[in-house]
């Protein structure tokens, strides 16, 4: 099977996984630390009804695929087809009511990232990927409607994604989730590219890597990343024509440090800074 062939499946896990998310969204909802005295490591019944209901349907169609899932751990991990899923990347813009947050659905085969969605269900955006092309689908922009069709079912589209060319790292944008969340002896390397940056944005979990492959952003750099948080958004970048590495230049689907580009040029430059 191609990753082709598991979309339509990959588009349930995202039915399912929304509608196990939003009744909780911009709601009273506690959220438990998981670090338990580390840094803030929030989790919430959004986060674990979600995954659940994802490898429901997993374990249902696929008994022999393996799960590696964020808040329930990993089974047959060493599967030839293993999906890596994060039922919410950006819980703590979820629980502050920012739509800055989705879930990320990804397929390895033989350990090889091949297909990835990140589905949004607030916004209704879903942006997926399989290594070779990346694409957006949400609602559609045209003008409002009259109001006696104001029940029908909101029209959306789909479009290509591609970045966008940058090769100087004083031209470009960079996008972290937080500072403070890289490696205190890394620190000084990323604030060394931050420097040489046209503008720096802080706070957008996966949407960072989702917008750099539509062509608004140009670099994301972080670490101390899992494999549920990048290896569903390794085959939207590089769909988009991106690339995704570690710092050192190697493979990104473990996690670790990474860095994402939409143009090689750009990442090759920003790899050298952080060598220092």
């Amino acid at each position: 099977m191609t990753a082709v062939d598991f979309e339509k499946f990959v588009e349930r896990l995202a039915d399912a996984s929304g509608e196990a998310i939003l009744p909780f969204f911009r709601t009273s909802l506690a959220a438990e630390d998981k670090a338990h005295g580390g840094a803030f490591d929030p989790v919430t019944e959004a986060d674990r009804a979600a995954e659940l209901a994802m490898r429901r349907l997993i374990e249902g169609a696929f008994p022999s695929h393996g799960i590696i899932g964020e808040e329930f751990g990993n089974l047959r991990e060493d599967a030839e087809y293993v999906w890596v899923l994060d039922p919410i990347d950006g819980t703590k813009s979820f629980i502050c009511g920012l739509p800055l947050w989705g879930t990320l659905i990804g397929l390895t085969h033989r350990g090889r990232p091949c297909y990835g969605l990140m589905h949004q269900p607030f916004t209704r955006e879903r942006f997926s990927g399989d290594g070779e092309a990346a694409f957006w689908r949400g609602p559609a922009r045209r003008p409002a409607e009259p109001a006696r069709k104001a029940q029908q079912p909101a029209a959306e589209e789909r479009r290509r994604l591609r970045v966008r060319a940058c090769a100087d790292l004083a031209e470009a944008t960079l996008m972290t989730t937080s500072p403070k969340l890289i490696d205190e002896q890394l620190r000084d390397a990323f604030f060394r590219v931050e420097a040489t940056t046209r503008l720096s944005r802080y706070g957008g979990d996966c949407y960072a890597y989702c917008a750099l492959a539509a062509g608004h952003v140009d670099l994301v750099i972080e670490t101390n990343l899992n494999s549920y948080d990048i290896v569903a958004l390794i085959p939207i970048v590089e769909g988009a024509g991106g690339i995704v590495t570690t710092w050192d230049g190697g493979s990104a689907a473990q996690g670790g440090a990474i860095i994402a580009a939409g143009d090689r040029r750009l990442h090759e430059a920003a790899m050298r800074m952080l060598a220092g």
